[in-house]
C-alpha cells in the first residue's frame, strides 16, 4: 500500500503549457519593461531629464561680438527734405525724392537718430513713402543721415525763398529754396492768405524775384499747399540795415552784417560804384542802404555810425 500512496496520477498533475512558441513575447535585456501600474498612454514614451543649469550652454548675442561703430566726425550738416522713394534695409540706404524734383541716395546706420512727429523711434519704423527731413553730413564720399525726422500728412512746415514763377491759372508757385537744389512746387489755393506786412493782398503780387516766407501743409494726394504767404521784399524795393559788420570779402564784393534790429545776419553785395571806407572793418557798426534785386541785397551806400568814431 505504501507504493500506491506515493504515486500521483497523470490526470491530477498540472497540464503543460500549450501556448505556441510564435506568440511568446521575448523581452530583450536592455528593453524597458513597463510597470504593471503604468498608464497605457505613456507606454513607449521616453522621458528626458532636463540638463542642470550648470550643464546648459550660455547664449551669446552675435551682435555683441561686432566692434562698436566709430563716432561721427564733427561736420556741418545740410538739411534735405523729401519723400522716401526707395528703402534698402540690406545696404542701409534710402533714396529720397527731394522736394521740387531730383533724387538723392543717403546712407544710415545705428548712429542715425530717428524721430517720428517729434518722438524718437526705432529705424524699423521708417517706411517707403514717408515724408522726411534729414540732417546730412558727408562721410568720406557718402552722404550720411545724422538725423531723420518724419512728419505725418497732418504736419506743417515753413520755408523761405525767392519766387521763381507763379501761374495764377492753376495756382502753382515755384520757389527757389536754399534747402533744395531744384525749385520747390507749392500750391496756392483760394484759401491761401497772402500778406504784405499786416495787410492781406492779392495773389497777383506773387511776382518772380519776390522774397517770401511760406507756411504750408501737406495734401493727401501729395505735394505742398500754402496756408500763408508773406511778402518780405519785392524786386527794386529799398531796405535799410543797421548793425555790426561780421565779415568783408572784397574779392567777392560781399559784406556780412549782423542786424541790431532783428538780430539776423544778412549778406549784402557791394555795388562797384559804392566806395568802401578803409575804416570799415569787422566789428564796425554801420548803416547800409540797399536795393533788393530779386535774389540778393545790393548796397547803395554805407555809413559808419557815430559810436564808432573817436
Amino acid at each position: 500500500m505504501l507504493g500506491s500512496q506515493s504515486v500521483v496520477s497523470e490526470s491530477s498533475a498540472t497540464p503543460p503549457s500549450t501556448t505556441p512558441a510564435s506568440s511568446i513575447e521575448v523581452v530583450k535585456p536592455d528593453a524597458e519593461v513597463p510597470s504593471p501600474t503604468a498608464d497605457p498612454a505613456t507606454v513607449g514614451v521616453k522621458t528626458v531629464k532636463p540638463p542642470d543649469a550648470s550643464e546648459s550652454e550660455t547664449l551669446i548675442d552675435p551682435a555683441s561680438l561686432l566692434p562698436d561703430l566709430p563716432k561721427l566726425a564733427p561736420a556741418k550738416a545740410s538739411l534735405i527734405g523729401g519723400n522716401i522713394g526707395r528703402l534698402d534695409r540690406v545696404r542701409d540706404e534710402i533714396t529720397v525724392q527731394v522736394f521740387g524734383g531730383g533724387k538723392m541716395k543717403i546712407s544710415f546706420d545705428p548712429r542715425t537718430h530717428f524721430y517720428r512727429d517729434g518722438r524718437e523711434a526705432p529705424l524699423s519704423d521708417l517706411h517707403k513713402g514717408d515724408r522726411i527731413y534729414i540732417d546730412t553730413i558727408l562721410d568720406g564720399s557718402t552722404v550720411f543721415a545724422r538725423t531723420i525726422r518724419v512728419k505725418t500728412s497732418g504736419s506743417s512746415g515753413e520755408s523761405q525763398g525767392i519766387i521763381a514763377s507763379y501761374r495764377a491759372d492753376n495756382g502753382e508757385l515755384q520757389l527757389r529754396d536754399s534747402l533744395s537744389p531744384q525749385n520747390v512746387k507749392i500750391q496756392v489755393t483760394p484759401q491761401t492768405r497772402v500778406l504784405e506786412g499786416d495787410h492781406v493782398v492779392s495773389s497777383s503780387t506773387l511776382l518772380p524775384g519776390t522774397l517770401v516766407a511760406i507756411k504750408f501743409g501737406a495734401r493727401q494726394e501729395g505735394g505742398e499747399v500754402a496756408r500763408e504767404v508773406s511778402l518780405l521784399a519785392r524786386p527794386g524795393a529799398s531796405f535799410t540795415f543797421a548793425g555790426q559788420v561780421t565779415a568783408i570779402d572784397l574779392r567777392l564784393g560781399l559784406l556780412v552784417l549782423a542786424s541790431s534790429t532783428d538780430h539776423k545776419t544778412y549778406e549784402i553785395y557791394l555795388d562797384p560804384s559804392v566806395g568802401l571806407d578803409d575804416s570799415i572793418q569787422p566789428n564796425t557798426n554801420v548803416t547800409v542802404q540797399t536795393r533788393f534785386e530779386g535774389n540778393r541785397y545790393v548796397a547803395r551806400s554805407i555809413t559808419v555810425n557815430s559810436q564808432n568814431q573817436q
